[in-house]
């Protein structure tokens, strides 16, 4: 009679149930499949917006646009929130958005590229440069009146894009120069949650502001008493979004605030888990019978639940959630997003005269130039001062490569374009307007940039 690892291994070849699961096959790091959703994500981004600007400029405009503004309200009683379908999207599924984007910071600081000072310096020195010299190249062409209020615009990075640009070039860039992209995207990110919570909010309501304070504290608290489940800060973070929403600081930021305080260290010990998961391992092997089906062998079953429950607390909160929460976000909240903002109606009889109006021009002028420029010559000063090293493999033509599609706002940059000119539509179609020439042009020259300059030992 064959022994129990040699019938596993029949089975393994059989795959009787799902031959077409590889998931036991496939292991990838959180970092590669960060990267993989993302480039994936940024790919569908692309299409969804093409087809927005295509519904917008079509005879189903007019519906379109209808359904973006159609009233949709949520409560109960005398508390009733209504706002457009296009703001829920904005101001409700977008804080899901930035709730991952606080995770993979979270992650980041404590694990990942800027975890220390050496991986950290040199994308956050690009990211400042990247950040700052398009703001000052927007606010040099629109010094005065409300199209100044759209400086933040330009300062964004679309990471779900660039990285979407990245992966049709397959093999033909240094992995050190993804790893430096993303860290930028990350720092660049975080950057822009700053301008908006300091620049971007109205006035505060501070009894909305406190209430707010109180519920952050709760989610701090729980953290330090080692609470491990999920919902309770779920409901502390509904309750959260509603004060800031009341505040005056925009709702979204809810989400951010809630995944710092998401926990980082699992409930067991990984030694402890290892030593458990022997024993279990063990137990269902011996318990393994040929020909049973397993629901009438209740020993392998409740080997399995222990064993569940075992990698539910050995993986930390913040990794799982993670895990869970990227691939809607990916896949669903940021397509929604742009079905829903990169529809941008174009005359096209008067495209030109659009072309030049400062708005347009300070967005496209920011992203495309301000992003190389800051970039480079930011990373190019602190290689000459001996501040940082380049990463393995990456030379500065690399670098502004990077620093080209870099210049890829969408997301990001609709979002504060939204908040910039929310009661002013024209300059807001201007800015969008902006948004996607500049973004367009960096996809197509960084991917051509990177291209050439590509080798094949890169794969």
């Amino acid at each position: 009679m064959t022994n129990s690892s040699e019938k596993f291994e029949h089975e393994k070849v059989r795959m009787l149930y799902a031959p077409w699961e590889r998931n036991l096959d496939l292991l990838l790091t959180p970092f590669e499949k960060f990267v993989r959703h993302q480039a994936t994500s940024g790919l569908i981004l692309m299409f969804t917006a093409l087809f927005a600007l295509c519904l917008a400029n079509s005879a189903w405009g007019d519906i379109y646009r209808a359904v973006l503004h159609y009233p949709v309200s949520f409560g109960f009683g005398s508390l009733v929130i209504e706002k457009s379908l296009q703001h829920w999207i904005n101001d409700g599924l977008m804080t899901l958005f930035f709730f991952v984007v606080g995770l993979e910071l979270k992650r980041e600081f404590l694990v990942g590229e800027l975890s220390t000072i050496r991986m950290a310096t040199l994308p956050a020195v690009a990211a400042l440069g990247g950040m700052l010299v398009p703001a000052l190249i927007y606010f040099a062409i629109n010094p005065e009146g409300d199209a100044a209020r759209g400086w933040g615009i330009p300062m964004a990075t679309d990471i779900a894009f660039a990285l979407g640009v990245i992966a049709l070039l397959a093999g033909r860039v240094p992995k050190a120069l993804i790893s430096f992209l993303v860290a930028l995207a990350i720092v660049d990110d975080l950057g822009a949650i700053i301008i908006i919570a300091f620049f971007y909010t109205e006035q505060l309501v501070w009894s909305a502001l406190l209430f707010a304070l109180l519920f952050t504290l709760l989610m701090v608290i729980f953290n330090l008493l080692g609470v491990r489940r999920t919902v309770p800060y779920f409901i502390l973070a509904v309750l959260l979004w509603m004060a800031l929403m009341a505040s005056g600081i925009h709702a979204t930021l809810a989400g951010v605030i809630t995944a710092f305080t998401i926990p980082a260290l699992p409930r067991f010990d990984p030694y402890a888990f290892l030593e458990r998961v022997k024993e279990l391992v063990q137990q269902f092997d011996n318990s393994f019978e040929e020909g049973e089906s397993i629901l009438k062998n209740h020993r392998m079953i409740s080997t399995l639940q222990a064993l569940r429950k075992g990698v539910d607390g050995v993986e930390p909160p913040l990794q799982r959630i993670i895990h869970q929460a990227h691939m809607p976000v990916a896949f669903f909240i940021l397509p929604l997003f742009a079905l829903f903002n990169a529809g941008v109606e174009i005359n096209f009889s008067g495209f030109t005269e659009a072309l030049k109006q400062p708005v347009v021009i300070g967005v496209s002028f920011g992203l495309l130039f301000g992003k190389f420029i800051g970039i480079t010559c930011f990373s190019w000063i602190a290689l000459k001062m001996n501040i940082v090293s380049l990463p393995n493999g990456v030379n500065m033509k690399h670098i502004g490569g990077a620093a080209v599609l870099a210049s890829i706002g969408f997301t990001m940059s609709i979002f504060i374009t939204e908040l910039a000119f929310g009661q002013q539509p024209i300059l807001m179609q201007q800015a969008k307007l902006g948004i996607l020439v500049a973004s367009i042009l960096a996809g197509i020259v960084g991917y051509q940039w990177l291209y050439k300059l590509g080798k094949s030992k890169f794969a």
